[in-house]
């Protein structure tokens, strides 16, 4: 058996476990590059380490971080309290406005998980307490957090992005902001038709007058979460900053989060001092493992020859939907995060035959792995499971495991007929 094919069986291995046994899939993907690059590879522990991604460690920590401190000072609270207020409690607008929120908060910065981890809890609420469908509301706080999880100052964004750049690919952040943004937002439009959206119209939250919020949605939230106090201004000053930073001055994301974390913690130490910790260092671990195993592929010549591979087929564009079902089948499962940061460079050399649009493909196998997030089996899906209260759950589990499925078979497709037959890129 060929050293290339070992380093596949090896990385299709991982995926097993880490979805078998819950072990964290970057900590098994550093032993792997450790065994395959040692022991297959003939590599030392530099050139192991050459493909650790410090660029997006840096990334990560720092945006998580200052999220992190969001929360644990009640802006991210604030926000939401705020976004109800502006629909005055019309109860058919809840659910986009969560949508929106989750969508805002990945774009800003957010893990997408840990936006659906804050926002699906009040959601559900919203949902069992005024009878909408639990899977719309549930499915439109996923959707919603996929539709933000590409902009270039995202944690998916910058991902895909920093591959990109680093196979020296042609990209376009925007066209993958957009493709993501649009697909997420029709998906979630035939969600709220089918499942009963169009019956909340013309329906409020309890109560009269301007506030129609207070003493009901908003008791959801936490008692002080209308106040802006100065913690709350300034970390959302911090968050328009860093939007500023990024994209009118073209500092870097990681480094500009950090910096903007640490000086809200130094006025602001009482609230700041667990941010740390809530780092999502999972996360951070799953990524830096994977792209260091992935380091070790591209140095022992793997990924050139399973690009080869593909592209052997000798039908471009279904060696193309074949990629994007493959992302889509192993992400209701697994690690969205891992599977781009895997596939992306094993489409390299399919790409560079140049009979396929980079740009196009990118985005379609970017969005096919992250909109089946709402699998049960994959952790925004879970979360909105573990979040819906008052309902029966081995239900509500077989509805989002069919919706799941059905996005599954479907989504793929669709993205490949768009994005990559009309050739973009």
């Amino acid at each position: 058996m060929s050293a290339e094919l070992i380093s596949i069986l090896v990385l299709v291995v991982v995926f097993v476990i880490a979805t078998t046994r819950s072990i964290n899939m970057g900590a098994l993907a550093f032993a792997a590059a450790f065994g395959v690059g040692e022991l297959v590879a003939d590599l030392d522990a530099d050139g192991i380490f050459a493909g650790f991604p410090g660029d997006l460690f840096v990334v990560l920590v720092g945006v998580t971080y200052l999220f992190a401190i969001a929360r644990a000072n009640g802006t991210t609270d604030w926000l939401v309290h705020a976004a109800i207020r502006l629909v005055r409690g019309r109860i058919a607008l809840i659910p986009w406005v969560m949508f929106a929120i989750t969508g805002a908060l990945t774009a800003i910065g957010a893990v997408s998980p840990a936006a659906v981890a804050i926002v699906a809890p009040i959601a559900l609420s919203f949902a069992a307490r005024y009878g909408i469908s639990p899977l719309l509301m549930g499915a439109l706080v996923v959707h919603g957090a996929q539709a933000g999880g590409f902009s270039p100052i995202s944690i998916y964004g910058s991902i895909v992005n920093g591959v990109v750049e680093r196979e020296n690919l042609p990209g376009n952040e925007l066209v993958l902001f957009f493709a993501s943004l649009v697909v997420n937002l029709i998906i979630a439009a035939i969600v709220f038709v089918l499942f009963g959206g169009l019956k909340l119209k013309g329906r409020d939250l309890d109560g009269e007058g301007d506030d129609r919020t207070k003493g009901n949605g908003a008791g959801d939230l936490a008692a002080d979460a209308a106040n802006l106090t100065p913690a709350r201004t300034a970390t959302l000053t911090a968050l328009a900053a860093l939007v500023v930073a990024v994209l009118v001055f073209d500092l870097d994301a990681g480094l500009s989060a950090i910096t903007l974390a640490v000086i809200l913690s130094a006025f602001w130490p009482d609230a700041s001092r667990k941010a740390v910790t809530e780092v999502a260092w999972p996360t951070v671990l799953l990524i830096c493992g994977v792209l260091t195993y992935v380091g070790v592929l591209e140095e022992m010549g793997t990924i050139e020859y399973a690009g080869n591979a593909v592209g052997d087929i000798g039908v471009p564009l279904l060696a193309a939907v074949l990629l994007c079902y493959i992302a889509a089948i192993i992400s209701a499962f697994a690690s969205s995060v891992g599977i781009m940061g895997a596939l992306i460079p094993l489409a390299v050399p399919f790409l560079a035959q140049g009979e396929i649009g980079a740009v196009g493909m990118i985005a379609a196998l970017a969005v096919s792995a992250t909109v089946v997030d709402v699998s049960p089996f994959s952790t925004n899906g879970a979360l909105v499971l573990a979040a819906a209260p008052d309902v029966d759950r081995e239900r509500f589990f077989r509805q989002l495991m069919v919706y799941g499925g059905i996005v599954v078979a479907a989504v793929p497709a669709a993205v490949w007929l768009v994005m990559v037959v009309p050739g973009f890129g």
